[in-house]
């Protein structure tokens, strides 16, 4: 029983007074436990079934006493208020006194809200339909110039959803290193490519230099206009305007919608252009699915809050600085990479909403790899080290490929195996061979990988990093943390300012001075 009386300070205290049990022990007592601990959530496909994922948190520490004091811990901290506030259009990022729309942008939000984004879909789907129709002549690759969220989430999508065929052949580059543009420009025919550029406030240096380079590259490849191959998503269609890009070709979201949630917006024109308008609605079904179950579910039974209770007895209540992610699926190479700008760049802060210092772990570090390759790297230290990491593990029930069934049998053999092993480890009279086992993991075992699938997938993670937000205090909206070193970037360049003897030296040796 919840009891709403408590402030957040009780509640975490209350938490930290819980006994520790091992996994074992947890199963042995409760045998419903894989029962209360697994959950089911499911959306329509294209083709009118229900298909979905299941969630398995039976292998982690969690038990009734443990959920009972984080649902305590949530009603404190506001968790139903603040849920609300999200999806209602009001004031959720404080220090720039901005709402979070991106919900809105897949259909959930405001009235107002997601008639804005119903309107610039369908702005972004006449264009993409054009352009398959042959409106701007042949096109067959698109170069789409971002960084941060305007390539992560493109690159994840497209990488997931375009593995047996793409509509138009993208490359998404993001990194100022010229290497990486020139590699688009070594895949890409100039005379039947365009190029997207991504960036919010359209300002942004290294995505304006990568895409002063490709226009160079049209030019100097004989490409008769190359500022009408040229189409910009951005929150700032003026600077747009200013920079070349014709009117007809911007594709505007709104400024309330984050860089890193901004996948549902504009921002996913690329993949819309590569997997078809059709199926672009069909991925922000699938997250508007997880929109609706996170609003309207309460408590343990809400899946992504779920998440975030095991989350938080990991980092504040056992003391674990990281968790580890791991698609056994190739379409998920990137979904690591993408989860680690969502929640270190949301959650990494060291004050509250209200600016206050906060005493105790905010955002633990991700990181994770592609099973079974990660299990012959980094599982070492999983099973034998010294450090204790909560382990998520992700697979498809379904095969991506078409070979041998066996090569699939094998790659989900070998992900419950690991989650198996980690929790019940191995004794031996030799200390080199010993397991200590009672690690903790978390399965999300999905029916198969689809567009749908992929934005439930996605959607859940950004519900669980708000949940964690809310649970910690802290405004998962601003990003402060990545503008000291662009600002001192800028210093360098123009050679203003002393910086300290490592650095003055670094400049020398490097030709910067």
């Amino acid at each position: 029983m919840v009891d709403p009386v408590k402030t957040v300070e009780e509640a975490w205290q209350g938490l930290k007074t819980l006994e520790t049990r091992t996994l074992g022990a947890l199963f042995e007592a409760d045998g419903k436990r894989v029962e209360k601990l697994t959950r089911r959530l499911e959306w329509p496909s294209a083709e009118g079934e229900t298909v979905g994922m299941r969630v398995d948190f039976s292998k982690t520490h969690l038990d009734d006493a443990a959920l009972e004091a984080f649902e305590t811990l949530a009603e404190a901290s506001g968790f139903s208020y603040k849920r609300e506030a999200l999806f209602s259009g009001a004031i959720v990022n404080s220090t720039e006194g901005r709402p979070a729309s991106h919900g809105a942008m897949r259909g959930s939000g405001t009235e107002a809200d997601t008639e804005e984004a119903a309107a610039l879909l369908a702005r972004m789907g006449m264009l993409v339909e054009a352009i398959h129709e042959g409106v701007l002549g042949e096109v067959k690759h698109l170069i789409h110039i971002g960084i941060g969220g305007s390539a992560l989430g493109p690159a994840l999508a497209i990488d997931a959803l375009t593995r047996d065929l793409a509509k138009v052949d993208v490359h998404v580059v993001s990194n100022i290193d010229g290497l990486a543009l020139e590699r688009a420009f070594a895949a890409c025919d100039p005379a039947t490519t365009l190029i997207a550029i991504a960036s919010k406030t359209f300002t942004t240096i290294e995505t304006m230099t990568n895409a002063a380079s490709a226009l160079a590259w049209l030019e100097k490849e004989g490409v008769a206009d190359p500022s009408g191959r040229v189409v910009a998503l951005t929150a700032s269609p003026e600077r747009a305007v200013e920079w070349g890009v014709d009117e007809t070709r911007i594709l505007p979201f709104p400024e309330s919608v984050g860089g890193r949630y901004s996948l549902w917006s504009s921002i996913g024109f690329p993949v819309a252009l590569a997997i078809g308008m059709e199926e672009f609605r069909e991925f922000l079904g699938g997250a508007r699915a997880i929109d609706t179950h996170f609003r309207e579910t309460d408590g343990r039974a809400n899946v992504p809050l779920l998440a975030a209770f095991a989350d938080q007895y990991y980092a504040r209540l056992r003391g674990c600085q990281t968790r580890a992610v791991f698609a056994y699926d190739e379409r998920l190479a990137l979904f690591p990479a993408y989860l680690q700008q969502l929640e270190m760049e949301s959650n990494g802060k060291a004050v509250s909403a209200e600016g206050e210092p906060v005493d105790d772990p905010t955002a633990v570090i991700t990181w994770g790899g592609v099973g079974t390759d990660a299990q012959h790297a980094v599982f070492q230290l999983l099973h034998q080290g010294t450090h204790l990491v909560p382990v998520d593990f992700v697979v498809s029930a379904a095969p991506g490929d078409a070979l041998d069934p066996v090569h699939h049998r094998t790659l989900v053999l070998n992900c419950l195996a690991q989650g198996a092993a980690l929790m019940a480890g191995k004794a031996s009279e030799d200390a080199a061979r010993a397991y200590p086992g009672d690690r903790p993991s978390t399965l999300f075992l999905l029916d198969d990988l689809d567009p749908a699938t992929l934005g439930a997938l996605i959607a859940f993670h950004e519900h669980r990093t708000f949940a964690n937000a809310v649970l910690l205090g802290i405004n998962p909206f601003d990003q402060f943390g990545v503008e000291l070193g662009k600002a001192i970037a800028k210093r360098i360049d123009a050679g203003e300012g002393d910086f300290d003897p490592s650095t003055e030296a670094a400049m020398e040796a490097a030709g910067l001075r």
